[in-house]
């Protein structure tokens, strides 16, 4: 039973990914032809993420309301399934590392919903902060995941506060998000994607088990007038991470 299941999840997402590659080949053509609309793609990926979540062996639970304005959202990260789960719920754009864009496949993909890539080391240089500002000023909610890289979820990273100072910038409140996985009842171990795990393996692994619970948590938005951005990387951080672990001391945030 759990070869048949893995195929048959195999199959939905492989059908999922061609339908990707076809919203992509036409968001190109229409880019090639001076027809480049942000908001059409931007309802294109959420309904690709949308597709994709729906193939993932995850029972999903939303709590909370989503925004009614572009914001900047802050999410915890364990796994790439993160990215399917919340572009699934709104149009998001995602900031990623620029290694992400030569992945075969899915780097071409990410490039063509509009992801932004961001250089290691570059988090704090002028261009990227007033890219990420102006993407937001345009009306198109950004998220991004402050710890910089996946956890297994046990504990909160620190969150890097560099990147916050385009919420401010733009004007823009931030969106804080809890993000829990559970199987069984208990901290799903098997989902966070951490260490020397090569995408492929981790796929085929989550695909052929039983479904975990997914709990996204929207926290309420936090006003970013008149605070900087160390202020607002601990607010976040101490909101996640109580809803996450309940009442800790935050952590000083990265400057």
């Amino acid at each position: 039973m759990t070869q048949l299941r893995l195929y048959r999840r195999l199959l939905r997402l492989a059908a999922v990914i061609g339908q990707g590659l076809a919203m992509a080949c036409w968001v190109s053509l229409r880019r090639s032809l001076g027809r480049d609309d942000s908001a059409h793609r931007q309802h294109l990926t959420r309904l690709f993420l949308g597709r994709l979540a729906a193939t993932l062996p995850f029972r999903v639970q939303v709590r909370g309301e989503l925004p009614d304005r572009p914001m900047l959202w802050l999410a915890n990260h364990l796994s790439w399934t993160d990215i399917a789960l919340l572009g699934s719920l709104t149009p998001l754009s995602f900031l990623s590392k620029s290694e992400v864009r030569r992945w075969p496949v899915i780097g071409w993909l990410a490039q063509q919903a509009g992801t932004l890539f961001i250089r290691r080391g570059a988090g704090d240089s002028a261009e990227v902060r007033q890219l990420l500002a102006s993407h937001l000023q345009a009306g198109r909610p950004l998220l991004i995941f402050p710890e910089g890289t996946t956890t297994d979820g046990t504990a909160l990273r620190t969150f890097h506060a560099r990147l916050l100072s385009c919420a401010i910038d733009a004007g823009v409140a931030l969106q804080p998000v809890a993000l829990r996985y559970r199987r069984n009842g208990e901290p799903d171990r098997l989902t966070p994607f951490v260490g020397d795990d090569d995408l492929l393996s981790h796929l085929l692994r989550l695909l052929g088990e039983e479904e975990a619970d997914v709990e996204i948590q929207l926290l309420p938005p936090i006003e970013t007038t008149g605070l900087n951005r160390n202020s607002l990387a601990r607010l976040s951080h101490a909101a996640i991470a109580e809803a996450l672990y309940g009442n800790v001391e935050p952590e000083k945030a990265a400057a």
